[in-house]
């Protein structure tokens, strides 16, 4: 249950590890998100030489899976590396425990890892840093995009509409009757905010479901990133001839792009231009009075004006 005065602790963030170990069950039960299917034909291959048997017994395709292997971000944008150290350092007894509830997976693994489960701590972190290596890391700046997205998108929507538009907006599952948060999950157990808030995570991997975690890691909601369909197209967006002949391709390419807010960086990644490059097109476009740039912590987030707005629109 969350109180109306954790509405104020809310925050966002998004979770290199989440995406990671959610991806296992996309690998183990590929018709579950066929939305996925260009990531998987081209890891395929690679994720079967891998030794993927104590994290595939941790984390099942459906149900309950060890919450130490995805440890809450304590940030809103953390690294992976940072996240595998937690990983890493968590509690070898609690570990032992969560392993103990997952069902349905391979017990001789299982018991195998709560025998010894600082050996076998350590081991799970071995692993999911070979499979990020090799499965995930090149993919994940695309997915990183679609996340900050939609974080951008979700903190606007907060401020201009309070809780009850937000969660209204998070999917079937998720209600907020304005006294308590309701989560129609399956295997999810009751439990309250313990006075640190609640943290939102989107995800691309474990759409288009919700997942809880509650006491003792921080309390965080799992939603559904929005625009997952268009994670695995292929390049930017085409710039319609005219709207190119006015302002030039990558011009108006951003400028397209920017129907979502965006930083300079996932553009850059999204263009397949340097950020230098994306910064001098902005400039332009800035100067023009189609985009304007606004400050977000630590980041320049940019969007389209009003007139860029009409503009795109036309193409």
């Amino acid at each position: 249950m969350m109180k109306p005065e954790d509405v104020a602790r809310i925050r966002f963030a998004f979770s290199p590890m989440w995406e990671l170990v959610t991806s296992l069950r996309t690998l183990q039960q590929p018709a579950r998100q066929s939305i996925h299917l260009p990531w998987l034909k081209a890891v395929r291959a690679k994720a079967r030489a891998l030794d993927l048997a104590e994290l595939f017994a941790l984390v099942p395709p459906s149900g309950y899976l060890a919450d130490f292997v995805t440890p809450p971000p304590d940030t809103p944008m953390p690294d992976f590396a940072a996240e595998l150290d937690r990983v890493r350092k968590a509690d070898p007894a609690r570990a032992a425990e969560e392993a103990a509830k997952v069902r349905g997976t391979d017990a001789a693994v299982i018991a195998r890892f709560t025998a010894d489960p600082e050996a076998g701590v350590a081991r799970v972190a071995d692993t999911l840093k070979t499979y990020w290596d090799e499965c995930f890391a090149e993919f994940w700046p695309r997915v990183y995009a679609l996340l900050e997205r939609d974080v951008l998108r979700r903190s606007r929507q907060l401020a201009q509409g309070g809780a009850r538009e937000l969660f209204a907006g998070l999917g079937p599952a998720v209600t907020w009757t304005g006294e308590r948060l309701i989560i129609d999950r399956p295997w999810y157990e009751s439990g309250e905010t313990h006075g640190d808030g609640l943290v939102l995570v989107p995800s691309a991997f474990y759409w288009p479901a919700v997942a809880v975690m509650t006491a003792p890691y921080q309390s965080m909601l799992v939603y559904p990133v929005h625009g997952v369909g268009t994670l695995w197209e292929q390049g930017p967006p085409p710039a319609p001839g005219a709207l190119a002949a006015l302002i030039g391709k990558s011009r108006a390419q951003i400028l397209l792009a920017l129907a979502e807010p965006a930083t300079t960086t996932a553009l850059a990644g999204r263009m397949s231009l340097t950020p230098g490059a994306i910064s001098q097109h902005l400039g332009v476009l800035s100067g023009g009075g189609l985009a304007v740039g606004m400050r977000l912590g630590k980041q320049v987030v940019y969007r389209r004006t009003p007139t860029g707005d009409a503009l795109a629109g036309q193409a």
